[in-house]
């Protein structure tokens, strides 16, 4: 019934922590700052409370501490230290640290608490950028190592989902301040990342245009229904894992002849785009690497 991962092996410590599982072993034969369980063929597994301890480790220790210095301290003050230390140059860090611990206890609590506490000095473009995005990236490469499940990254996926449409909505009930364009943004088929467009919604809104979220799985020929409510229209898609990676010019160029005229504009980032050929690309067809790059064509 409790599907909470609390058992880890030295690879998942490494993984989580960044900490390489041969220190891991040095510091826990040298200096007993972990106490790790054994199996009867004698591999180590470490439990929850290990895994928040190192992650203090790796957070002291990278801020300039040594390990024989840490492993002096009591273990209570521990966490103490990293709270007093803390300052906005290494909070990003500490905040992805207890976003993972929030991962892995499925503990919305945990997640909420860092969240306030990071609104507090940061703006909700600084904390997406500044940490639920290398947060995300760590998360990919968790659940490829098998260190997290898929239930681990729904989970905090839709926590990071939840505040995007707050503060999306925040910027809803104002009125467009700049009229010269209209975004509409959506999803191809089967494709449900949708992180990253739902991101895109909200920086188009703080820039004051009128944004149009139609989400995951849109057909191409129901995108040609906006151009009877309006004009200049700038079509905005996130290409992930969809279309498929020897498909994907082929997407673009039925955007282009389904959508595109003197009046529209494509716009494409994600993953995929690395695939999309020069000799497809026209005059009104754009190309982001990345969201930030995006963001700072509008």
């Amino acid at each position: 019934m409790n599907n909470i991962k609390n058992v880890f092996s030295i690879k998942d410590l490494e993984n989580l922590s960044g900490i390489k599982a041969h220190t891991i072993r040095i510091w826990e034969k040298r200096y007993q700052v972990l106490e790790p369980m054994r199996t009867d063929t004698n591999i180590r597994l470490y439990d929850l409370s290990n895994l928040q301890k190192l992650l203090n480790i790796t957070f002291l220790h990278g801020y300039g501490y040594k390990i024989s210095k840490i492993a002096s301290l009591p273990e209570t003050e521990i966490p103490v230290l990293v709270k007093q230390i803390l300052s906005s140059k290494n909070a990003n860090n500490h905040a992805i640290n207890a976003f993972k611990m929030a991962m892995m206890n499925f503990d919305q609590q945990l997640f909420l608490i860092t969240y306030n506490w990071l609104a507090e000095e940061k703006t909700f473009r600084e904390i997406f950028h500044q940490v639920f995005m290398p947060l995300l990236e760590e998360i990919g490469l968790l659940w490829q190592t098998d260190t997290i499940s898929p239930a681990h990254e729904h989970f905090i996926s839709y926590l990071i989902r939840q505040k995007i449409i707050l503060n999306s909505e925040k910027l809803q009930f104002l009125e467009a301040t700049r009229q010269d364009k209209v975004f509409v943004l959506s999803l191809p088929l089967n494709e449900i990342h949708e992180l990253g467009l739902m991101y895109l919604h909200y920086e188009i809104l703080l820039q004051g245009y009128k944004s149009i979220y139609l989400g995951e799985s849109m057909p191409i020929d129901n995108l040609k229904d906006l151009k009877k409510h309006f004009s200049s229209i700038v079509y905005v898609s996130c290409l992930t894992v969809k279309p498929d990676r020897d498909e994907v010019n082929a997407y673009v160029q039925e955007m282009a002849d389904e959508l595109l005229d003197e009046t529209t504009e494509l716009w494409f980032t994600g993953r995929l785009v690395s695939c999309i050929k020069s000799e497809t690309l026209l005059k009104r067809i754009a190309v982001f690497d990345s969201l930030a790059e995006l963001t700072s064509r509008l």
